[in-house]
């Protein structure tokens, strides 16, 4: 019939009578459309990225500001620690207990103790401490009836930072019967490591002497 396509005709090209403005109409508006795809693209990109990245700063507050509390049985006061910061009470309870295990003992009671210190060493410092201690239970044997206590000094105040306590105490040395007292400072160091204290360090500094 008449005006009928037929299914075999090739597809008429649209462009086919249109003036050649038209197809430079049509791909500047394609390329357009495009660029203005490309653009929402890279924003939602950019917008995905700063999503991420507060939610990661977020949950980074959110891990240091975790407070851990430990209490030791029979114990007293505020011990906690909040992200890498050990809270005063729990400063003065270790800083207590390190003095009290490193500096005061006997030949019958420095192997346990001493076992006892290395078990909050970190391991970065073990092998160091260890063999410090070591030395001194070679001492002990040889001078079975050594006796060493330490004692904060309540005239002193103690001092810590992130990093360090120093304590202000005196120690009391016996052995065959001659007894001589010493001052000076024992300086802690540590770390604090997934809300856990370590021992990293321990040093005697300006340490006197005088017979009693």
């Amino acid at each position: 019939m008449f005006g009928r396509k037929s299914p075999d005709a090739p597809p008429r090209d649209p462009l086919l009578g249109k003036p050649a403005s038209f197809g430079l109409h049509r791909y500047l508006q394609g390329s357009s459309n495009l660029f203005e795809e490309n653009r929402l693209l890279k924003l939602a990109v950019v917008g995905l990225f700063g999503i991420t990245a507060v939610l990661g700063t977020l949950i980074y507050t959110s891990n240091q500001n975790t407070r851990t509390v430990v209490v030791p049985f029979g114990a007293g006061g505020d011990l906690y620690v909040t992200g890498s910061e050990p809270s005063e009470a729990y400063l003065r309870t270790i800083t207590r207990n390190v003095v009290s295990l490193s500096g005061t003992y006997s030949a019958y009671s420095a192997d346990r103790q001493f076992q006892e210190l290395l078990s909050i060493v970190h391991p970065s410092t073990y092998n160091s401490l260890r063999d410090s201690l070591n030395r001194l239970l070679d001492e002990l044997a040889n001078n079975p009836t050594l006796s060493i206590a330490t004692y904060i000094r309540p005239d002193q105040p103690v001092t810590w930072t992130r990093t360090e306590i120093l304590v202000p105490v005196e120690k009391v040395r016996v052995i065959g019967g001659v007894i001589r007292k010493f001052r000076g400072n024992l300086r802690i160091r540590y770390v604090i490591d997934n809300g856990r204290f370590w021992l990293t360090a321990l040093t005697e500094e300006n340490f006197d002497a005088q017979l009693r």
